[in-house]
């Protein structure tokens, strides 16, 4: 996919990977619409972006809320007249156990990372469809492995997996196209706004493995791979090995997991 003019519009784009992939996508002429909840961060991207000469357009959306997505997708199809790409970021984590974690927890997690994506998509898929364009979905390790201590996490990835695969499979014959992208641990501000097994902060540190990425390493990965047309990416050497350790030695895998992550955790820093 030539990208030069192409219109993409990105979630969770006021800090991040998102503003990541905003700077990344507009080094290639796309045209933009930024999309956050943090609409005063997300304006503030758009005009930084247009300085420098790309088209773009801001807007505050509760990836949540289905009125609010169908409302900003509307506006961005005005704008712009269309969507090319629909790169689907938007996400939070949760730091404890299965045991102690309220519903309520994993019910917010999975509202943001798995209900999110499918109100924009849906909201998006009309002019997707028309314009045989591409749907990126941000996923995980945790999409296609467990992750202990964010279990939560990890079933609105897997769920990811599984409805966007399955919409790749409905949509084949009408051309719309669907990137999985699976980063490792990667160095934004999603830890930071972890929520604890209450609601409240979290009471440990969350724990990593592998180097970590920065957001601008994996936003051009993911541009990268939506210009040559690829269906998922791994993005890091311990994603490789979990990709294949879980599918030939589980067993192995939740050993190795058990003894890195749960070990010896450390408590988190005060809530500020």
């Amino acid at each position: 996919m030539d990208l030069d003019n192409h219109v993409v519009a990105i979630t969770g784009a006021a800090g991040g990977i998102g503003s990541a992939l905003g700077r990344s996508f507009a080094a290639q002429g796309a045209r933009l619409a930024l999309l956050d909840r943090e609409g005063a961060g997300v304006l503030a991207l758009a005009e930084r972006l247009a300085a420098g000469g790309t088209q773009t357009l801001g807007l505050a959306c509760d990836v949540t809320d289905p009125e609010s997505c169908t409302r900003a997708f509307a506006a961005v199809e005005e704008r712009f007249g269309g969507i090319d790409v629909l790169v689907n970021n938007a996400g939070i984590t949760h730091v404890g156990p299965v045991a102690e974690t309220q519903v309520s927890v994993l019910r917010a997690v999975m509202d943001v990372n798995f209900f999110g994506a499918v109100h924009c998509t849906q909201a998006a898929l009309p002019s997707l469809l028309a314009r045989q364009g591409m749907v990126v979905v941000l996923s995980s390790i945790a999409g296609f492995a467990p992750l202990a201590g964010r279990a939560g996490y990890a079933a609105s990835k897997h769920a990811l997996h599984g409805l966007f695969e399955s919409l790749r499979v409905e949509c084949r014959e009408a051309g719309l196209r669907v990137l999985l992208v699976c980063p490792g641990f990667t160095d934004t501000g999603i830890a930071a706004a972890a929520l604890g097994p209450d609601g409240g902060p979290p009471r440990q540190v969350r724990t990593t493995t592998g180097r970590v990425a920065t957001p601008d390493q994996v936003a051009r990965a993911i541009v990268r791979a939506v210009q040559r047309n690829r269906r998922q990416i791994v993005l890091s050497p311990v994603g490789h090995a979990s990709y294949w350790l879980t599918r030939l030695a589980p067993s192995l895998y939740e050993r190795m997991m058990a003894r890195r992550l749960l070990s010896d955790p450390k408590p988190a820093p005060p809530h500020r």
